[in-house]
């Protein structure tokens, strides 16, 4: 067997240049030899991706190349695994001292009551309003170290911070102490996605609620934990049990929690987008046929009425929680079904829709008859990266370039600042901004100019993942490095 493997694996890499060898020395056509050896190069690079494991790490556009080598992943995950072994036998670090509003009676237990718990924050608008932020930059870096694959973000919960990593053949729920960094548990199963381009590892963002962790891997398996354990309460592959295939990038939208439901978007014919029990797993409703796309759904209140807002890979959706009914749509297609940007909500009767391969933004009016495009245009053309709302102005990526515009017109008021396809979120008065290349960016939120008052390098590596505050601590990651900072108050 070994002999075998071992003449395999020599004839793999001995077939490219001894072909091209054969294939130049051949009496035939320049035209056919031209052919020959397009083929022969292109089963070349195919080897050295899939045989050899050669990957390129290339920036949003694709015009710059951040990493490239063999077998990147593996030597990460070995640096990763000693990591967390030295972790173990450190003794534990003291923790910031905490000044509580209330001193607790004796003998209970204080379990912190956490800000932001969902995706992109509370209410998945990308807006931190716990409490206000510190312009005293750069700010004090509590910790830093290495993690797992992936674009997931965090949410809090009892203290804790949880994401979803790739580490080796396993996708890892993982919780961490966020003022020390140390992981408390983790929870693995068998599950490895890695796309050429994209690269490897989960892309939806757990949500805590209710002592309850709800995490979504790249290949459709939804579990639910309990949120102190990492124990499985309950789980199910949605793909499997929605007839319905994998997108190109993976499953990427973080579940969502409505009263008794936990809302997912498999994509499969009739069930585009389908909501289970949240407590025990029991199929409660589908709707819709759409192909999903990249967007996690949001709720939202439009003339007095709760609903879903979801942006598929072809239009965008409102739908009734209760029971999937589909209250309005609006065609919004985008190229390879990348539909990746959240949806904006203005008030109780707009909202913004952007995305770079839909060929830029458009304003919704919703109503009784349904959706109303009142403008559109492409000013604002968010990539994987989504907009935020401070003051009646909506401030976000238009591709890699940080604009204002004004929503009710469309106008654009500034555009300035290269922050590569980044993310944005909005603390006060201010707005942070993680960019690609791992910088942390404060920007002033005014229409008045671009005003940047300072950055500092927070990470390492191609950065598209959406940075969190909760209790102010801001978290950031990657596929490499994941590291907090003060940027709240100390009593905090």
């Amino acid at each position: 067997m070994l002999r075998s493997r071992l003449v395999l694996w020599v004839a793999i890499f001995l077939f490219p240049p001894l072909g091209l060898i054969l294939l130049l020395t051949r009496n035939a056509r320049m035209a056919e030899k031209l052919a020959g050896t397009v083929a022969i190069a292109a089963i070349a690079v195919v080897e050295l991706v899939y045989v050899y494991g050669f990957r390129i790490v290339w920036n949003g556009n694709m015009d710059h190349v951040i990493n490239y080598g063999f077998h990147l992943k593996d030597r990460h995950d070995t640096v990763l695994e000693a990591s967390r072994v030295q972790q173990k036998q450190d003794p534990p670090p003291a923790p910031e001292p905490v000044v509580p509003a209330k001193a607790p009676a004796p003998d209970v237990k204080v379990v912190p009551v956490s800000y932001w718990t969902d995706f992109r924050g509370p209410h998945r608008d990308g807006v931190y309003s716990e409490s206000a932020i510190s312009t005293d930059w750069p700010l004090k870096m509590l910790w830093k170290q290495p993690i797992g694959a992936g674009y997931a973000s965090f949410s809090f919960g009892e203290g804790r911070a949880y994401t979803i990593e790739q580490r080796r053949d396993k996708e890892t729920i993982a919780a961490y102490e966020p003022r020390t960094g140390r992981e408390v548990w983790t929870f693995a199963y068998p599950a490895s996605f890695d796309e050429v381009l994209g690269g490897p590892g989960p892309r939806a963002t757990p949500v805590f609620h209710d002592g309850l962790v709800y995490s979504l891997g790249a290949e459709g398996d939804l579990y639910c934990l309990n949120a102190s354990t990492g124990k499985p309460k309950w789980s199910k592959n949605i793909l499997k049990d929605n007839a319905a295939s994998n997108v190109h990038w993976a499953m990427a939208g973080s579940p969502l929690i409505v009263d008794d439901k936990v809302i997912v978007t498999p994509g499969g014919s009739g069930k585009s987008i389908v909501s289970y029990n949240r407590l025990t797993g029991e199929p409660l409703w589908q709707s819709l046929s759409d192909a999903t796309g990249y967007t996690s759904p949001i709720l939202a209140t439009f003339g007095g009425h709760r609903q879903i807002v979801w942006i598929s890979a072809e239009r965008a959706n409102g739908l009734n929680p209760e029971d999937g009914k589909p209250l309005w749509s609006y065609p919004f297609p985008a190229g390879m079904g990348m539909n990746c940007s959240q949806p904006v909500v203005i008030d109780e009767t707009h909202v913004l829709i952007s995305s770079s391969d839909a060929h830029g933004a458009a304003l919704l009016e919703i109503g009784e008859s349904g959706a109303k495009e009142i403008w559109k245009n492409n000013r604002l053309k968010n990539k994987f990266n989504s907009s935020v709302l401070h003051d009646g102005y909506v401030y976000g990526l238009d591709e890699q370039i940080l604009a204002c515009i004004d929503p009710k017109t469309g106008e654009v008021k500034w555009k300035g600042g290269r922050y590569g396809y980044g993310q944005v979120l909005l603390a006060g008065q201010h707005l942070i901004v993680l960019t690609e290349d791992g910088d942390v960016v404060l920007v002033r939120a005014t229409p008045e100019s671009h005003q940047e008052i300072a950055r500092f390098k927070a990470i390492e590596g191609r950065t598209w993942n959406i940075p969190a505050i909760d209790h102010g601590l801001l978290l950031v990651r990657n596929a490499n490095e994941m590291a907090c900072f003060r940027i709240g108050r100390k009593t905090e």
